[in-house]
């Protein structure tokens, strides 16, 4: 999930649970010209980081601890990622979403469109 500086969503993508989801990370900010991209270690990707510079925007993303090099993080500006960590919680106060009964990825996304647009109406 995509969200702005103010922790509203901009964009979902909803991935198959048994993929990670730095797969479809570059997909999620493609057109969206960010400034930063902030995430967490599990996107630190080589693969994200050029779709993160091809977008003309930074990365800020700790390195995982099995990257050789270290490549350098500016931890005040990382500390706002937990605006899409309270976008999350705020999405699953949405019964519907917290439980994904939805038997199709259809289906689910579309009530987390509606939960979406939900958050950006209140």
């Amino acid at each position: 999930m995509a969200a702005d500086a103010l922790g509203l969503p901009l964009r979902v993508i909803i991935s198959p649970g048994h993929r990670g989801d730095v797969l479809s990370a570059g997909e999620l900010i493609a057109g969206l010209r960010p400034d930063h991209v902030l995430a967490d270690r599990a996107y630190d990707a080589n693969h994200f980081r050029l779709a993160i510079a091809y977008e003309g925007a930074m990365a800020v993303i700790p390195s995982r601890p099995d990257r050789t090099k270290r490549l350098p993080c500016d931890f005040r500006l990382y500390r706002e990622r937990n605006l899409v960590e309270r976008l999350i919680n705020r999405l699953k106060q949405f019964r519907r979403v917290a439980t994904r009964y939805d038997r199709f990825a259809q289906t689910y996304r579309g009530f987390v469109l509606i939960a979406a647009i939900c958050l950006w109406l209140a």
